[in-house]
């Protein structure tokens, strides 16, 4: 039987589940890293229908923290959610709250939806800062206490872009010294 939380090393946007988790900017208009590369396999669609997102206030369609959903356009996934973390300012700013609130609202949507299966990217670690071994552990925190009480969501992945990523999220699931998929 296959774990409800697992890590891998892999590409997000070649996933075959129901959603992937895009680690958008505010204005979920595409940029880089993980964004681009969602951008770029979802084909220009994708940037249409973010434009179509009503803003909250001018240029925000997605306030850090919160969540919001459109198709998948040219992924394998039916969807996307797009999500904003917070960036990395010493920990002291509300940095873990909001962080948190990512993967809540995101598994939120994604319960709302009738989403079965989805794959997060290390949400905030990449330009944003965010120090890998503590987002790990807040992810699996947050994704494990989501699943316990929603069996509804069947899988969860953690898609870790390199080595390092991969051991954190490993760590933080409990499979370097037991397994808690």
């Amino acid at each position: 039987m296959q774990p409800r939380m697992q890590a891998v090393a892999a590409d997000i946007t070649t996933l075959r589940v129901d959603a992937i988790v895009n680690a958008a900017n505010e204005r979920m208009l595409g940029g880089g890293g993980v964004d681009g590369a969602i951008h770029r396999a979802a084909g220009p669609a994708l940037l249409e229908e973010c434009r179509r997102v009503p803003e909250v206030r001018p240029g925000v369609r997605c306030p850090t923290g919160e969540a919001r959903l459109t198709s998948g356009h040219n992924l394998p996934a039916k969807y996307v959610i797009h999500t904003v973390g917070p960036v990395w300012s010493g920990g002291r700013h509300g940095e873990e709250q909001l962080l948190a609130s990512c993967y809540r609202n995101c598994l939120a949507l994604a319960l709302r939806h009738e989403i079965r299966t989805i794959a997060f990217p290390a949400i905030s670690t990449g330009v944003y800062g965010y120090p890998l071994e503590q987002a790990a552990e807040i992810a699996v925190r947050e994704t494990a206490a989501f699943l316990e009480a929603h069996p509804q969501i069947q899988q969860v992945i953690f898609a870790c872009f390199g080595d390092r990523a991969l051991d954190c999220y490993q760590r933080a699931l409990g499979l370097k010294g037991g397994d808690r998929g």
